[in-house]
């Protein structure tokens, strides 16, 4: 086993043995301990769940909890673990979809006001902790447990699947569908209730606590892999562990991709301190929350933290894991944590801006899809020249109009929108220019002065903009959106505006995220980085744009399963990388950025630039082989689930959408001279350009404090 980073001690809740008795009881009452295997024999025995000893992992993940809590607890961990046994006895060796499709089904009816007769312990055992569990927490808590129960048990068809076709995920894939089946975020909301510190409802869905929740939730896993690699993946014939996801992906050899997923591990470890510490008080600060709320949220902070180290110390010592034969060098608090987790900081908080990198050459992608163009592009050009003019965009402080052509932003929204109207591809080319503009002008206006409290500010009115009673715009950025808003938003229904609003917030608070990177000189670590790219470069917007028109049709919970999901992101990842790719020498030589999946990878993986842009090819065309898959397996299974033809039509119409959206981002990639150098030499010359401004801020010890003033 690798060397793991433990930064805290684990404690031990003095109610173990109560729970202990407690929970070996209640399984024995749920027919736990007597359900039968299809081929003899039970799933588990008094003797085998006295050796796994769950009550033992809840005391250690929940140290400060009383006995009642303690007991609920346990009782719900040897549920899930139970449920993940059965499911696999019952469907997994045998592949039975069918079955295991009903089975999943019924499970859901025992999180319901009426639920039917249990039929099998996993039924009983749900039923009975539902109705002792509920009564004692909110509504909103209660919505966000079932969406987490149901995510774990439903994605678990995810898993099977992948079994039947032999299929190893993606490593972002695997991440992404791993929160889901692996049931983490289920524990967090396990951790408020044992905590007593429910997280209050208008706070659960800012990115700080969804940071918690994601970060948490990947370490719980991570760390889960690697104990288990011995039990899943050599003797249960499982496919989904990270340690086989590297292993696969990256060619190399188990030992080296157990020490690449503790990487990983250590890092989204690394992620949930700076988070807690640092993004989290200024939240609370910045929206002025309550005493009581504020104690809420530290307690779920320190429960999720006595989760982690508790976690560890279980999977240590239960025979789940610690198979024969597994060697284990634990290493806890003390100088060797430290080591391991000062190296990773200090890697990715030391890379040097402005390096020469030279041109790169352009790789072989693989992209199946017709590029399709759309007949109105001649038009859009001219009206978008217009619309820049209007709006200040061109006013020579960011953009001139020679760089705005160049840049030809109406050539890339008449090939991802090819079958729309002239308004619809003139209002698609608006928001590319409007969103492209941003991306520049945020850099120079905040950037280099480290002025986050003024570009806050401007997200704050951008958001007052979207809202019943926006004030006058007074700048580009402010009159472009308002235009925008009102074109875009005006006759949408309630819920479909809300959605398209908070898409828009989302990406104008991924560039403050950006400009705070950059203060920190913090290179993000690779899940937080795809997760905010597709923020950042606006392809969360981008998705929430094509689906307005369609609202009604087709429901939000569609576009939330597992199929539409995974395609969008497929998608989105592949048009994310295809622009670093392209923008590297922009980015890394030319405006000193942090954030370009390369340099990530290089920073994490610590591999050259060769290697790393290698690694990011076969992310890429990893990513468009599931974007293939899902289109001709996941995509007509449902819709045959679904049974609408209307909202079938629909959901093709988005699927091609998004093949002509990536199509349209490579090309207008290869013909835009925005990331050719010719182009980025001649800019550093000119004073309109922020790369002077950037290039000349002074760097090393001491010199953070410098505060030159903005160009705007």
């Amino acid at each position: 086993m690798p060397d793991f980073y433990v930064p805290y001690p684990a404690r031990l809740n003095p109610h173990l043995e109560r729970s202990h008795a407690h929970t070996m009881a209640w399984a024995k009452e749920m027919g736990m301990l007597d359900a039968p295997k299809p081929g003899g024999g039970v799933v588990w025995t008094a003797e085998e769940l006295d050796r796994m000893d769950y009550a033992l992992m809840c005391a250690y993940t929940h140290p400060d909890c009383d006995g009642p809590a303690l007991d609920l607890v346990t009782d719900w961990y040897v549920w899930v673990f139970f449920f993940d046994d059965h499911f696999l006895e019952l469907f997994k060796h045998s592949r039975d979809f069918t079955g295991a499709q009903k089975y999943l089904d019924r499970l859901e009816l025992f999180m319901t006001a009426t639920p039917p007769e249990p039929e099998n312990p996993a039924e009983a055992g749900l039923k009975n902790l539902w109705e002792r569990t509920i009564p004692q927490m909110s509504d909103d808590w209660r919505e966000r447990f079932v969406v987490s129960t149901r995510n774990l048990m439903v994605e678990s068809m995810w898993e099977l699947e992948n079994i039947d076709r032999g299929r190893v995920a993606n490593p972002i894939e695997y991440v992404q569908m791993r929160r889901r089946v692996g049931g983490a975020p289920w524990s967090a909301n396990l951790v408020e209730f044992a905590a007593g510190a429910e997280i209050p409802a208008h706070l659960a869905a800012t990115r700080p606590l969804q940071v918690l929740c994601d970060t948490f939730s990947d370490a719980v896993h991570l760390r889960n892999d690697l104990f288990s690699y011995q039990r899943e993946v050599a003797e249960e014939g499982e496919n989904s562990n990270a340690v086989l996801v590297l292993e696969r992906f990256l060619g190399i050899t188990t030992q080296e991709a157990a020490e690449r997923v503790n990487d990983l591990l250590t890092s989204r470890l690394q992620q949930f301190e700076t988070t807690a510490l640092t993004e989290v008080p200024v939240l609370l600060a910045d929206q002025a929350i309550p005493p009581h709320e504020q104690a809420a949220v530290a307690l779920y902070a320190k429960g999720l933290q006595d989760w982690q180290s508790g976690g560890h110390e279980w999977h240590m010592r239960s025979s789940r894991y610690m198979n024969e034969g597994m060697v284990s060098k634990p290493k806890g608090l003390g100088m060797s944590t430290l080591r391991i987790g000062a190296e990773k900081r200090v890697r990715q908080h030391s890379h040097v801006p402005f390096e020469r990198v030279g041109p790169q050459p352009v790789p072989e992608f693989h992209l199946p899809y017709v590029l399709r163009m759309s007949p109105h592009l001649d038009a859009a050009r001219r009206y978008s020249i217009g619309w820049v003019k209007e709006m200040g965009i061109v006013d020579g402080t960011i953009w001139d109009e020679p760089r705005f052509k160049g840049i030809d932003l109406a050539h890339c929204a008449a090939m991802i929108n090819a079958d729309g109207t002239l308004d619809e591809v003139c209002l698609t080319t608006d928001w590319l220019s409007w969103g492209t503009y941003g991306d520049d002008y945020y850099p120079v206006a905040f950037g280099a002065t480290r002025d986050i409290p003024r570009a806050k500010a401007l997200n704050a009115r951008l958001k007052l903009l979207m809202g019943d009673a926006p004030p006058v715009p007074v700048e580009p950025m402010e009159k472009g959106l308002a235009d925008l808003w009102r074109r875009t938003a005006g006759d949408l229904p309630e819920r479909a505006r809300a959605g398209f609003r908070k898409s828009v917030e989302d990406m104008i608070d991924s560039w403050v995220w950006e400009l705070e990177n950059q203060a920190a000189n913090r290179i993000p670590d690779p899940i937080e980085y795809i997760e905010m790219r597709r923020r950042t470069f606006g392809s969360d917007m981008t998705a929430s744009l094509a689906r307005l028109a369609s609202a009604e049709v087709v429901q939000d919970e569609i576009y939330q399963t597992r199929v539409m999901r995974e395609l969008e992101t497929a998608a989105q990842d592949y048009a994310c990388f295809t622009n670093d790719l392209f923008s590297y020498q922009k980015e890394i030589e030319f405006e000193g950025e942090l954030h370009n999946i390369v340099l990530v990878v290089e920073n994490f993986l610590d591999v050259d630039r060769v290697t790393a842009r290698a690694i990011v090819l076969d992310l890429m065309n990893e990513r468009m082989r599931q974007f293939e898959h899902i289109l001709a397996n996941g995509l007509p299974a449902l819709l045959a689930m679904i049974g609408d033809p209307e909202v079938g039509r629909v959901l093709e119409s988005h699927a091609a959408m998004l093949k002509d959206w990536m199509a349209g981002i490579m090309e207008w990639h290869r013909r835009c001279v925005r990331y050719q150098e010719p182009e980025l030499l001649r800019l550093r010359g000119e004073s309109l350009s922020p790369l002077p401004l950037l290039r000349l801020l002074p760097s090393g010890l001491g010199t953070s404090a410098v505060r030159p003033r903005a160009a705007r």
